[in-house]
């Protein structure tokens, strides 16, 4: 199995005094569903100043940035998911963001986000080099398609679903592969083949 480095959303329970990393249980099964081992990156790494000594002793072989809290809630997984995609991109290695981690990915190339209506606890028809019925839970979305980046879906109201990095091995969804009741098979397969340090489709001739 190929070590995934999995970012984690942060969750505050003032009452008990604690900051929580969380990982849903059901993102880890589907990283295993793609052979891999999702290991839950820490975002304390960051203000302590030893993610690039974790990174060097855990050597992932890919980058999973995972979803949940808004860009800006949370400034340490801010900066973790970041260096994430700064390593990622240092050594080529694979990338895929699921819904906030698509929004980061932009947000790290320059693109701002806009504010989305209907997007949250709904369901979508996505069409062009990926087409099917997706989950959403958002309330923001890329405003554009991101520099060195090209669409591969939309939903019906125009709102940039995925994007393909034109030259890296990343890819990034705005629906939550994990919170489907059975993990949809293609969802799947384009995982493992960026596991596999390439995309297996063929490459689009650009459709921002």
């Amino acid at each position: 199995m190929k070590r995934i480095a999995v970012s984690q959303r942060v969750d505050a329970w003032p009452e008990r005094g604690e900051v929580r990393d969380a990982l849903d249980q059901r993102l880890a099964e589907f990283v295993a569903a793609a052979g891999g081992l999702a290991i839950p990156v820490p975002n304390t790494l960051v203000t302590s100043g030893t993610l690039p000594a974790w990174l060097a002793a855990i050597a992932p072989e890919a980058i999973v940035l995972s979803g949940g809290n808004d860009i800006g809630q949370q400034p340490a997984r801010d900066r973790t998911e970041s260096l994430l995609l700064e390593h990622a991109q240092g050594l080529g290695l694979p990338a895929l963001g699921i819904c906030r981690g698509m929004q980061m990915m932009g947000w790290q190339a320059g693109t701002a986000l806009k504010p989305v209506d209907g997007h949250v606890g709904s369901r979508h028809r996505i069409s062009g080099l990926i087409t099917n019925e997706v989950n959403s839970f958002h309330q923001f979305a890329l405003a554009g398609c991101p520099a060195g980046f090209e669409v591969l879906a939309r939903t019906e109201d125009g709102v940039i679903e995925a994007i393909r990095h034109r030259t890296l091995p990343w890819e990034a969804w705005m629906w939550h592969p994990e919170r489907e009741p059975e993990f949809c098979a293609e969802d799947i397969r384009r995982l493992t083949a960026l596991l596999a340090r390439g995309p297996s489709l063929p490459a689009p001739s650009g459709i921002c």
